[in-house]
């Protein structure tokens, strides 16, 4: 339902909102997010490189925003999301430029245009709820 938006140019991933929950679940969610990755791509990804460069760009990301973000504050946890965004848009925008033979440029402010909205915007602040529901959780 949501292939149309996903993948292509100018894609909003929905499902990258769950990468600042690395910030907060850690190696177990990069994994997971990684392999989710996967799967979405063979099912309706470009091929091979897609495959294999968006697991590795949502891997990657995630392993360092949690390094950025675990022991910070909001600022911190907020510096982890925008690196998430920044490696995202430079590995898959690389890539596209190349899949869909399009100036980089390009292809940089499409996935920028989508990361933004669904990491920064909607991913970070799905991780602060949860943060603040997963910490009263840990107190009782």
């Amino acid at each position: 339902m949501l292939a149309p938006i996903s993948f292509g140019l100018w894609q909003v991933r929905i499902a990258d909102a769950l990468l600042p929950l690395s910030m907060i679940f850690g190696i177990p969610c990069a994994l997971g997010l990684s392999l989710g990755c996967i799967i979405g791509n063979v099912y309706g990804g470009l091929g091979p490189i897609d495959i294999v460069g968006g697991s590795i760009a949502n891997f990657i990301a995630c392993i360092i925003a949690y390094e950025i973000g675990r022991r910070g504050g909001v600022a911190a946890r907020f510096l982890g999301s925008l690196t998430e965004t920044v490696i995202i848009t430079v590995i898959v925008g690389g890539y596209l430029s190349y899949l869909l033979d399009v100036p980089i440029e390009l292809s940089i402010i499409g996935v920028l245009l989508g990361s933004v909205i669904a990491i920064n915007l909607v991913g970070f602040a799905l991780e602060e709820i949860l943060r603040r529901v997963y910490a009263s959780q840990i107190r009782r």
